[in-house]
C-alpha cells in the first residue's frame, strides 16, 4: 500500500512585497545620518542644522503662544459684548414689564383684577419678541387669561384692534371700559370679559412700542 502525503501546505510561500518593505522599514535605523564619527566633516553641519531647527521650533512655538494669547484676548472681549448685550436686553425686558405694570394697573384696575392685568402684560411683553401678526400677539394674551376660548373665537374681538394697529388708527377703549364701569368683574359674562380683555391687550401692545422707542 502506498501512502501520499500533500506536502504544499508545509512549505513556506514566498514573501510579498508588502512584507519585504515592512521588514525593511522595521530594520532601518531611526537616523541612518547621524554622524557617529565627531572627525567627520558633515558632523559641525549636521548639528548646525539641528540648531536651527531647534530655534525656528521655538520661534514657530512663542508665536503660536502670542497669537494664541490674542485670540483668546479676542474671544473674551466678544463674549463680553455678548454678555453685556444679553443683560441690556433682559433689563430692558423687566423695566419695560415693570413699567407696563403700572400703566395697566393706573388704567383699568377700577374695574379689572390686578392678577389678570399682569397675566396680559406678562404676555404682551413676550410676544412682542415673537414674529407674529398683530392679530396672533393679540389672541395669545387673551388666551393667557382665559385659556378655554379658541383663537377662531376670540379673533372675533381682536381683529377690529389688530386693524387700527396696522392702520395707526386708535379704538376707543373708553366706550367698552364703560360697559363694565361699577360692575363686579366676576359677575360679568366671559364674552364681556373676553371682550375687555382683548382692549387690555391692545392697549398693552401699543404701550410696549411706545416703551421701546423711548428705550
Amino acid at each position: 500500500m502506498i501512502n501520499k502525503f500533500d506536502n504544499s501546505n508545509n512549505i513556506p510561500s514566498s514573501p510579498t512585497q508588502a512584507e519585504l518593505e515592512f521588514l525593511e522599514l522595521l530594520l532601518k535605523p531611526e537616523d541612518g545620518t547621524y554622524p557617529w564619527n565627531p572627525a567627520d566633516e558633515q558632523t559641525e553641519t549636521y548639528f548646525d542644522e539641528l540648531e536651527q531647527q531647534f530655534a525656528m521650533q521655538d520661534v514657530l512655538e512663542e508665536e503660536l503662544h502670542t497669537r494664541s494669547q490674542s485670540f483668546y484676548a479676542k474671544l473674551d472681549g466678544l463674549w463680553s459684548q455678548v454678555t453685556n448685550c444679553a443683560d441690556y436686553k433682559c433689563n430692558t425686558k423687566v423695566s419695560i414689564f415693570d413699567s407696563l405694570c403700572e400703566t395697566l394697573h393706573s388704567a383699568f384696575a377700577a374695574g379689572v383684577p390686578t392678577g389678570w392685568l399682569n397675566a396680559i402684560a406678562q404676555k404682551a411683553t413676550e410676544v412682542t419678541a415673537m414674529q407674529q401678526s398683530i392679530n396672533e400677539q393679540l389672541v395669545q394674551c387673551v388666551q393667557t387669561v382665559l385659556p378655554a376660548w379658541e383663537s377662531d373665537d376670540i379673533e372675533v374681538f381682536a381683529r377690529p384692534y389688530a386693524y387700527a394697529m396696522r392702520s395707526s388708527e386708535k379704538q376707543n377703549l373708553a366706550s367698552v371700559m364703560n360697559k363694565i364701569k361699577n360692575q363686579d368683574w366676576a359677575t360679568l359674562s366671559e364674552i364681556e370679559q373676553a371682550k375687555v380683555s382683548v382692549a387690555i391687550a391692545y392697549y398693552a401692545l401699543r404701550q410696549i412700542d411706545k416703551l421701546e422707542t423711548d428705550a
